[in-house]
């Protein structure tokens, strides 16, 4: 049996107390290795933005897969990988995360947006919606 799907996600999380613990170094590492984790969990990095303090996430996940199961698998063997690897670093992630679907249409804007945060945020040209990680949503 063959399985078909379409489904777009961006998620956002922050280090721990949104402390500022992504450095350049650490960027890197948790760059691969959560790309790396994307894809044994069969889904699709369309693109990852890091700043100091939180990250940014387009992808498809297939939908035998729970959203919480896979950022639940992302944040964990990415924080783990960081403090192996770091050994003077301690690193962990939030608890909770955001999540908004959208349409493929909206994808080249989505990437555009993740991959530009650095400068989004240096200019505060930010879209609030799309930098939720940990906010209970309201209907204003």
């Amino acid at each position: 049996m063959s399985n078909y799907s379409r489904l777009f996600y961006h998620f956002v999380w922050t280090t721990k107390n949104r402390e500022p613990l992504i450095t350049d170094d650490i960027e890197k590492v948790l760059f691969h290795c959560i790309s790396a984790n994307i894809r044994k969990l069969n889904g699709v990095c369309h693109q990852i933005g890091l700043v100091q303090n939180h990250i940014h996430l387009a992808v498809s996940v297939p939908p035998v897969i729970s959203l919480a199961y896979f950022v639940k698998s992302i944040k964990g063997n990415s924080a783990h990988l960081i403090n192996k690897t770091f050994l003077n670093q301690y690193f962990n992630w939030q608890n909770g995360y955001g999540v908004m679907s959208f349409d493929e249409k909206l994808l080249p804007v989505v990437k555009r947006y993740i991959a530009n945060q650095k400068q989004h945020h240096k200019n505060n040209t930010l879209i609030d919606i799309l930098e939720k990680a940990d906010e209970q949503y309201k209907d204003n």
